[in-house]
């Protein structure tokens, strides 16, 4: 009675989204709550996710040249404070570390929101001439910030990430870095975790505390909210004059050096659960998936049932990542429910009859369809449906995401369609701050960026009807 309770007792999404997302995150034990309010446990099938995440990333980062390092964890004040918007930007959400052991600290030192104080100090140490560069440097590492509404994944007070940090001998290079990033970010979200995004330059109000331009892309959660997935950004000299990081040009002379930073963190977990996820839980895009496919036994006290489920585990586990729940304390019921809650992209399940047929039954969790299988031609029909199942739940999210974006010729239509529903509303702005945050303070609505590609479908603002600049995407946001 009481497993029927854990995977029965799953708020449904339309219902509570917020109670869902929760429900789901610590019923597929992704995380668990910390001691320390705003910190997350992350659980062995959470953190694989993010494991699978690195992997991919960390592979292609060294493809285009970067090298992992990593920087201390502590920040002395002072190093903070050379860089006044920067610091402004990050001052209510920083963590000090006052004492050391028994002993008063001298200087309070900052637990990092992010490293670029740091690093520019030691780039600043390191640089000497055009020859030493580009520096291209990621670290994978966590950063505290103080954050007042927290929700695991999604806004927590630690978080797991990665900060690519980069300097160049020229602005044209540096912004071709920022750019370069920006799609790797882009692509990657479209072709590993099947989510559509929208790429584009923030507002200056909306920009990363220090930047001269900030990268964004933009993705859709099921609920029409939007989720900011990953940034990159170009600091042009700021950084380099307030940290005196300087090189000797080919002719002898001392220039200031042009940087980047540019990150994605777990939170992108967070974004997968709310694109893909339903009322029985977890949808993994097979790409990304911790476990691609597990096996359920059928009556497995039945002679060589077990056997049989073991020789497929063994044919399959060198291309899949495979799990055999051989568990004989619940039943077969029970585990398909236990695993289509975690969003295992495949199972199979392998009986007595079907070893007679030599066949079994394959389910996919994007479309709950069950088939039968020969056991011959397994291992060529999941390599299919590995595809199949990345496609299909792209197509899924790419649906929703044209369902849920609309578009909003004046104010008061603006704020109709946001009465009525979440979305991305598409709409055009004069580039006034004064517009900006009259959104945000009648619909709690932000302009996400400025797309590449701009729809201009009118000449006017829609928010005060003067002449409009840019065509931008606005929406509520996580």
């Amino acid at each position: 009675m009481e497993n029927k309770e854990f995977v029965k007792d799953l708020t449904k999404m339309e219902d509570d989204f917020a109670k869902w997302y929760t429900d789901i995150i610590l019923k597929a034990e992704l995380v668990d709550y910390a001691p320390v309010k705003g910190f997350m446990v992350m659980r062995p099938y959470g953190y694989g996710i993010w494991e699978n995440i690195q992997k991919i990333l960390d592979q292609k980062f060294k493809e285009l040249g970067h090298k992992n390092c990593y920087f201390p964890l502590l920040i002395p004040e002072s190093m903070l404070n050379k860089e006044k918007e920067h610091v402004e930007g990050f001052a209510p959400e920083v963590a000090w570390v006052t004492q050391g052991g028994e002993k008063e600290l001298e200087e309070r030192l900052c637990i990092r929101p992010t490293s670029e104080t740091i690093i520019c100090t030691m780039y600043s140490k390191w640089l000497n001439s055009y020859r030493d560069l580009p520096f291209k440097y990621n670290q994978w590492a966590n950063v505290v910030r103080w954050e007042k509404t927290t929700r695991p994944f999604l806004r927590t007070a630690e978080f797991l990430w990665q900060e690519g940090h980069t300097i160049h001998a020229t602005a044209e290079e540096a912004l071709e870095e920022t750019l370069t990033m920006h799609k790797v970010y882009a692509d990657f979200l479209r072709d590993y975790l099947a989510i559509p995004v929208i790429m584009g330059k923030k507002s200056e109000k909306e920009k990363f505390a220090g930047a001269e331009s900030t990268y964004t892309i933009e993705a859709m959660m099921h609920d029409g909210k939007a989720l900011q997935s990953g940034t990159s950004h170009y600091f042009g000299n700021h950084f380099a004059k307030a940290f005196d990081i300087k090189f000797q040009n080919k002719d002898g002379k001392l220039e200031y050096a042009y940087q980047t930073s540019w990150g994605m963190t777990t939170r992108v977990i967070g974004g997968i659960i709310m694109v893909h996820g339903d009322d029985r839980g977890l949808k993994m895009p097979p790409k990304i998936a911790p476990i691609q496919v597990v096996i359920v036994p059928i009556a497995q006290q039945k002679e060589g049932v077990l056997e049989k489920a073991e020789e497929l585990k063994k044919s399959l586990e060198s291309k899949y990542s495979v799990e055999l729940d051989d568990r004989a304390s619940v039943t077969p019921g029970f585990k398909f429910n236990y695993w289509e809650l975690r969003g295992v992209p495949v199972r199979v399940e392998i009986g007595p009859k079907d070893i007679e047929k030599n066949e079994c039954i394959v389910f996919r969790r994007d479309t709950l369809e069950k088939e039968t299988v020969s056991l011959d031609n397994l291992e060529e029909r999941i390599s299919m449906l590995m595809q199949e199942i990345q496609d299909n739940m792209y197509k899924m999210a790419e649906e929703n995401f044209k369902k849920r974006t609309f578009v909003a010729h004046d104010f008061e239509e603006y704020k109709k369609l946001f009465a009525e529903r979440e979305g991305f509303a598409k709409i055009m702005w004069c580039g006034d701050v004064a517009c900006e945050d009259k959104i945000k303070e009648e619909n709690s609505t932000t302009i996400r960026c400025i797309p590449f590609e701009e729809d201009r479908f009118q000449d006017v603002c829609t928010i005060c009807g003067k002449k409009a600049k840019h065509m931008v995407y606005t929406a509520r946001q996580y």
